[in-house]
């Protein structure tokens, strides 16, 4: 799995977290190259507060560096997650950051070869699809089953969906950096 060392790691969040920092001040913070932090890869930006989710978004994949594609993330996942409004100054100092940089995707034949902690999974079926962090079923305590359920149901299908013959999933590994945002 390609993965950053401690110190890429430690300026990846420096980089989410100054970038949110600066669009809650209304200023522009110039997006420069940050060494270690070259590669092309999926990432996801989440926040917490109060241990609940408060926003994330993510890509895929990126045919763009790290260091450049992460701050129009971390924005997208502080202001722009339809299901969370734009977060606010003063909820800032409560939030903790979390980066996720994904290994490419695997499909899978069944639902038996998904490791439940250690597998992300992209669902898709009937023209829907809804992806699932590796980290969220354990932080939910959910069992496979139970996972594939809140899955279908984030994509908006019954859910049981998940065993109908034109359900496909594909499943991916996550390099998880935490850190309270007051540590940084």
């Amino acid at each position: 799995m390609t993965s950053l060392d401690p110190h890429a790691a430690r300026a990846a969040l420096r980089l989410a977290h100054d970038h949110i920092a600066a669009a809650l001040e209304e200023r522009n913070l110039p997006v420069e190259a940050v060494e270690g932090l070259d590669l092309r890869v999926g990432h996801f930006v989440s926040l917490h507060k109060a241990g609940h989710l408060r926003g994330c978004m993510g890509v895929l994949e990126s045919a763009e560096a790290l260091w450049k594609a992460l701050p129009r993330t971390a924005r997208l996942a502080a202001f722009e997650d339809p299901r969370f409004p734009g977060l606010k100054p003063h909820e800032w100092p409560q939030c903790q950051l979390e980066l996720s940089l994904l290994t490419p995707f695997v499909a899978v034949a069944g639902v038996e070869q998904i490791i439940v902690g250690r597998h992300g999974i992209l669902l898709e079926a009937q023209g829907r699809r809804a992806l699932f962090l590796p980290q969220v079923a354990t932080e939910q305590g959910w069992t496979r089953e139970e996972t594939l359920a809140h899955l279908c149901a984030k994509a908006g299908l019954p859910p049981d969906a998940w065993q109908m013959a034109d359900c496909r999933f594909q499943v991916f590994e996550a390099q998880v950096i935490r850190e309270e945002i007051q540590g940084l």
